[in-house]
């Protein structure tokens, strides 16, 4: 199933919202890490293929991208890269977590409301992504 050819509008309208997201003011580690991190919860490889590709292009290091998945465990992200990697992991999972005050809390002592509320569109966006990703089994290249 090619979503992008079957609903070409509502799909061309997701990728200008993933436009504006870039285009937002935030951080470009930030989204490779936000992009990254709910690619890998999905389970989605075409994207998290493609995330890893982008952010490397972007100059982000290799050992860094390797570790986003157990970010907890690595001294390699900041402490802004932690709450962005924990709330990417509480918007991710809502179903699971519900989002709690302490989430919000973390995310809020290191970014302004607005910041917030952009993180959590990208998040929002790369779940969106993923979503499509997943239910048409594309692959990614090899």
């Amino acid at each position: 199933m090619n979503i992008a050819t079957l609903a070409p509008k509502l799909y061309r309208a997701v990728r200008a919202l993933d436009s504006a997201v870039s285009k937002s003011g935030l951080d470009n580690r930030l989204l490779h890490l936000i992009r990254l991190r709910a690619s890998q919860i999905n389970g989605c490889a075409f994207c998290v293929d493609l995330h890893v590709k982008e952010a490397l292009a972007d100059g982000m290091d290799a050992q860094t991208l390797h570790l986003v998945a157990v970010w907890r465990e690595s001294p390699f992200f900041d402490a802004r890269d932690r709450a962005v990697l924990a709330w990417t992991e509480s918007v991710t999972l809502v179903a699971e977590t519900g989002i709690p005050d302490a989430a919000y809390e973390h995310v809020r002592s290191e970014f302004t409301e607005s910041e917030i509320a952009k993180l959590t569109i990208a998040i929002g966006t790369i779940n969106i992504f993923n979503r499509i990703a997943v239910s048409s089994r594309i692959v990614h290249p090899t």
